[in-house]
């Protein structure tokens, strides 16, 4: 009995879907018959008629032949033409028609355990997942079926591969689209294509029992709505947000077990506020950067997949120089990692590999230009005096490795990642990375009796840090508060007297953390001396190396 009512519901959904296409297929049909039956009648009326009207029908038959295949041709493309836009393009809605297709959960491939470093946004997502499936018991206690779900984090999370996860476990028809997909030029089409969109799910929603439809870069669809200036543009975006608000709310003769996910790298507030409200996206995901678990059960995911040296390779220690990085970048470096071990025939990933891929990523490939034997004193310098600050002034940071080789723009780099990862940022720390950025600067003017271009984005970063202590967060000497870069207008509307004490502020910081870098490696010439012969002999000290360094001089690490 069971299987007679699927199979009467499947019937009844294909002819709702597809009755165009059954009755012009069965008219098709009747006309075949009609016309084999005319064609036997006209043979066997030709075998009975004599034989002078056969003669003269003869005689006209080549230009009856090449009249019927030209109307025939004609007819043809016309009927062609009208069957291209009536079906491919459903009914010539070729603006609106969303012609992607769906998956079945089963075919997404993503399963749960698959999903690694998001342990948070996983048991929330488990709870969606199972509402999802218990809709039933849901509506048995009166509830009612969730609506949408809201993914917030910055990119390369895994908000795509959770959504994806949510489908294969729910078991449901996956319908994947862009926020960008819907907005055109011409007014409507973006609200055409949420209406076929949110159509088709339905139909599959009513076949399969539910259907899950994700909108990546939601923001794109879902911004705030606002005025239009006059070129139709804001008026298409607010139309399309108005129509997919509509189809959120359910206004339909029945409801479907539709559940929309959307994503966004955007800040919450980004988004318009009739989209986040009770009833539409019910339940928000927040998936971040991973911790440092989270990226300790990445690189062991990642390089299963590689062949990797475990007595170089420590996972531990991959985990704490990858501190801010999301689990997109953690695939990307092990990937890098294995290409560049394969163009150096090794058969094994090692440290050496791991570092290479991280700086190629991050700066570019290695510069094949022939440095100079004093610019190269000058670079070892800069970043000597960056790796001492940071060694013995901020306590939240490692020394990993420190390189005078040319890459991208810059001439050498120090890599200083955080030890853990940090929430707030207090005065301290913030003074630290300040003192961090000024390092070099000191550490030129010290041994060069000058200073260099390179400190260009030492100091863009100082500044930035200092003014955002003076200007938002109530920093400065002076005791002024209030978050200046909040107000509508910004500098504009504050007076001269005010900011020239802001800006005097942040000039006290600066020479502040200036003043006592230059006194810490006046203190440790030897050491930044030491340092730079280093890098000018090596080329690149990593981070055995660089301890081993401090250690001959007796240096210890403050704590944190």
């Amino acid at each position: 009995m069971g299987l007679k009512n699927i199979s009467a519901k499947k019937i009844k959904f294909y002819w709702k879907l597809y009755w165009i296409r059954i009755l012009m297929s069965s008219l098709g049909s009747a006309l075949f018959i009609a016309l084999a039956l005319i064609i036997i009648n006209g043979i066997r009326a030709w075998n009975e008629s004599e034989s002078y009207l056969r003669q003269s029908q003869l005689a006209t038959y080549p230009l009856q032949i090449f009249i019927y295949i030209i109307v025939g041709i004609i007819q043809g493309a016309v009927y062609t033409y009208m069957m291209y836009w009536m079906f491919y393009k459903k009914g010539g809605q070729s603006f609106t028609a969303v012609n992607k297709k769906s998956m079945a959960g089963g075919q997404i491939g993503i399963k749960w355990d698959d999903v690694i470093g998001m342990d948070e946004a996983k048991q929330e997502a488990l709870e969606v997942v199972k509402l999802i499936k218990d809709r039933a018991e849901l509506q048995r206690i009166g509830g009612k079926i969730l609506r949408g779900i809201l993914m917030l984090g910055p990119p390369g999370c895994g908000k795509t591969y959770l959504a994806k996860a949510i489908a294969t476990e729910a078991n449901l028809p996956f319908i994947s689209m862009s926020g960008s997909e819907f907005v055109e030029m011409f007014v409507g089409v973006g609200a055409g294509r949420i209406r076929s969109l949110f159509k088709k799910a339905r139909n599959l929603a009513e076949l399969e029992g539910g259907c899950i439809i994700f909108i990546d870069e939601v923001d794109a669809v879902g911004a705030q709505r606002a005025a239009d200036s006059g070129f139709g543009g804001q008026t298409e975006t607010n139309t399309t947000l108005n129509q997919l608000l509509v189809e959120m709310d359910g206004l339909k003769e029945k409801e479907m077990n539709v559940v929309i996910i959307g994503a966004t790298n955007m800040p919450e507030r980004f988004l318009d506020s009739a989209l986040l409200r009770p009833g539409r996206f019910d339940r928000k995901i927040y998936v971040d950067k991973p911790s440092l678990e989270d990226r300790q059960k990445l690189f062991d995911y990642y390089l299963k997949k590689v062949q990797y040296d475990p007595n170089n390779l420590k996972i531990d220690r991959l985990a704490r120089i990858t501190v801010g990085q999301s689990p997109a970048d953690i695939s990307n470096i092990v990937r890098e990692a294995a290409l560049i071990a394969v163009r150096n025939k090794k058969q094994l990933i090692t440290m050496q590999e791991i570092d290479e891929a991280r700086e190629r990523i991050a700066l570019g490939m290695k510069r094949r230009i022939k440095v100079r034997e004093e610019e190269r004193w000058q670079i070892a310098y800069h970043e000597s005096g960056h790796a001492i600050v940071t060694y013995l002034l901020v306590p939240t940071q490692d020394v990993f490795k420190i390189t005078i080789t040319p890459r991208g723009h810059t001439g050498g780099v120090t890599w200083v990642p955080e030890r853990e990862e940090i929430l707030i940022r207090d005065k301290n720390k913030l003074l630290g990375n300040i003192k961090t950025c000024l390092g070099s600067f000191a550490a030129e003017k010290l041994k060069l009796n000058t200073t260099t271009a390179g400190v260009d984005m030492d100091f863009q970063e100082a500044m930035y840090i200092a003014h955002n202590m003076v200007c938002r967060w109530g920093m400065g000497k002076s005791g002024i508060i209030g978050n200046f870069y909040g107000i509508e207008g910004n500098w504009s509307i504050i007076s001269s007297e005010m900011k020239t004490r802001l800006e005097n502020d942040v000039q006290d910081i600066l020479q502040g953390c200036l003043k006592e870098v230059e006194a810490l490696l006046t203190k440790e010439t030897p050491l930044l001396e030491r340092l730079a012969k280093e890098l000018i002999a090596k080329d690149e000290l990593n981070y055995d190396e660089i301890e081993a360094i401090f250690k001959e001089f007796g240096k210890v690490r403050p704590s944190s």
